[in-house]
Parts: C-alpha cells; structure tokens; sequence
C-alpha cells in the first residue's frame, strides 16, 4: 500500500529574487548544460526557466517609456532628425529616430501593436 503525505497549511508559492531567477538560467543554457536537469536541481519547472530567461532578455533590451499622443487638429513641426512615422488606429502616431537600433524599433512596434 502507498503512503500518502497530508500537508495541513496553506499552499505557499515561493518567490524567487532577480538574482536567483539569472543564476538559474544562467546555470541551464551554460554549455552542455541540461535545462531539464538544472530545473531538477533548483526544483523548478523546465518551462519557467524558459519563461524566466524571455522575461530577463525583455527587461534587458531596454525600451523606454512611450507616450502617445493624438494628432488632432493642431500643426507639428517636422522632426529634426529623419524618422520612421507610423500612424495606429484612433489617431495615434508614433515617431521612431533612425538613429534607433532595428531591433528596439521592433520591440516598440510590437508593444503598441499589441495595445
């Protein structure tokens, strides 16, 4: 007959800090390391080391706070820098320098787009 292990209290999640978070990721993707393996080790599920290690590389490209403004009825200036331009649904505009790296321009686009 199998035993059978009643635990009493309340469920409790663990929190894990952002240096713990970038150990643990850092130790699964090292050369010939195992994911599956380090998961075990740091009793943690494979799939969020793999969501830990998208969340860390989002923080780290850096995007900066954007604010939207509608273009109403008033005249603006044009830049003073060449710029991509790129109007959104509902009067929303959003002016990108092309000193901007393509990746960053990427990742700001997506972020509006999936506003």
């Amino acid at each position: 007959m199998a035993s059978v292990e009643v635990l009493a209290g309340p469920e409790r999640r663990r929190r894990w800090s952002i240096e713990q978070k970038r150990a643990i990721v850092a130790a699964a993707f090292k050369p010939g390391a195992v994911v599956r393996d380090v998961a075990r080790q740091a009793d943690v599920t494979s799939s969020l080391i793999y969501r830990w290690r998208r969340d860390l590389r989002a923080a780290a490209q850096g995007l900066a706070r954007v604010l939207l403004a509608s273009t109403g009825d008033s005249v603006t200036a044009p830049p003073p820098m060449p710029a991509i331009e790129i109007e959104f649904a509902g009067n929303t505009c959003v002016r990108i320098p092309a000193s901007v790296s393509p990746a960053l321009a990427a990742a700001v686009v997506e972020a509006l787009v999936r506003r």
